[in-house]
């Protein structure tokens, strides 16, 4: 059984810094790629970035330059590092892969950003 688990969020002042965590388990971590979505309140989850089995990455217009995906295969972690935070990156972030055919994902991890 897919399972992620997400960590890292909180309350950051805008201009702040956050590193967000996600573990997995019951899969192949090192085969699977992964990605970051996020979902802000009323809006539709939208796509963050994402890395490949092999480490190429990709992220949203809308953060690059200022959010780092990244991957460690030997702890099955992947993490989202956020900087230069802005109040509507505000969202609950979660972390998704698809096996055998399914997509799963976390529970989410809240990240609100201050003005």
């Amino acid at each position: 059984q897919v399972q992620l688990v997400e960590s890292g969020g909180g309350l950051v002042q805008a201009g702040g810094s956050l590193r967000l965590s996600c573990v997995a388990s019951g899969t192949i971590f090192i085969a699977k790629t992964m990605a970051w979505y996020r979902q802000a309140p009323g809006m539709k989850r939208e796509f963050v970035a994402v890395i490949s089995s092999g480490g190429s990455t990709n992220t949203a217009d809308s953060v690059k330059g200022r959010f780092t995906i990244s991957r460690d295969n030997a702890k099955n972690m992947v993490y989202l590092q956020m900087n230069s935070l802005k109040p509507e990156d505000t969202a609950v972030y979660y972390c998704t892969l698809t096996s055998g055919g399914s997509a799963y994902w976390g529970q989410g991890t809240q990240v609100t950003v201050s003005s």
